[in-house]
């Protein structure tokens, strides 16, 4: 399995902090934010990873992160993504280096307390189809939300204004090598970009994407609030640590 970090986009939901600046680079506690993404997937035994990335600042990424030897990596790739065409956009620049392979899929400003290993694990023994990994959050609204009947998942919605499920899903994704046969099918949404949650939904209707719950906690970083929340929650788990 090879592992994808999404980090494009303009972040204008931080403005002014990423007037000069992209803002995966901007420090969550004591490192960047890139870094944690790209250890989630080293974490899951995933050493083989490619970073998607964008905008002014896009080779700051490489002096930063080089090959990805503090990471245990012998190697590190990048794309580039020209614009702001949403998470499947990103994602389908990955499709040469996936080479029909599975791919874990992570958003560069997602932060987890744990692992991603048990589902990694449980997806290669799935071999086809997608999982996705969901989160009870307080303000589903911002994310895409599940529509659950049982332990099916009938349908995700996108931002929806009133959520019918507390689940937030993640920006963790796993995938066969159909996604991007799936990606090419897309049309842009009402914002004028091609929408992950399609993509999901086009696995629903295949009968083909699993779900597990994350353990413990998951907060993105792609506002104000939740940058400064990411913050917290980093610093007092490793206060914790330390303590122990």
């Amino acid at each position: 399995m090879k592992g994808v970090v999404l980090a494009g986009g303009l972040g204008t939901r931080l403005m002014p902090l990423t007037k000069v600046t992209n803002k995966h680079l901007l420090p969550i506690y004591d490192r960047p934010m890139i870094y944690y993404p790209i250890q989630a997937l080293v974490n899951a035994g995933i050493r083989d990873i490619m970073l998607v990335t964008g905008g002014n600042n896009a080779g700051d990424f490489l002096k930063l992160l080089g090959n990805g030897k503090e990471f245990g990596l012998r190697h590190l790739n990048y794309t580039y993504q020209e614009g702001e065409g949403g998470i499947a956009d990103a994602l389908r620049l990955a499709e040469h280096f996936a080479d029909g392979e599975a791919i874990c899929v992570i958003l560069g400003d997602n932060i987890i307390e744990g692992h991603i290993a048990h589902a990694a694990d449980t997806f290669r023994q799935q071999k086809i189809g997608a999982k996705i990994l969901l989160k009870e959050v307080k303000d589903p609204q911002r994310f895409g939300v599940p529509v659950l009947e049982g332990e099916r998942v009938l349908k995700i919605e996108e931002k929806p204004a009133r959520p019918r499920s507390a689940y937030a899903v993640t920006g963790l994704y796993f995938y066969d090598a159909q996604v991007f046969d799936i990606i090419k099918t897309l049309k842009p949404s009402g914002r004028g970009e091609l929408e992950i949650t399609d993509v999901n939904n086009a696995y629903i209707a295949a009968g083909t994407l699993t779900w597990e719950v994350l353990k413990g906690w998951w907060t993105d970083a792609g506002t104000i609030e939740s940058l400064h929340l990411a913050n917290q929650l980093v610093c007092q788990t490793g206060a914790n640590k330390r303590e122990a």
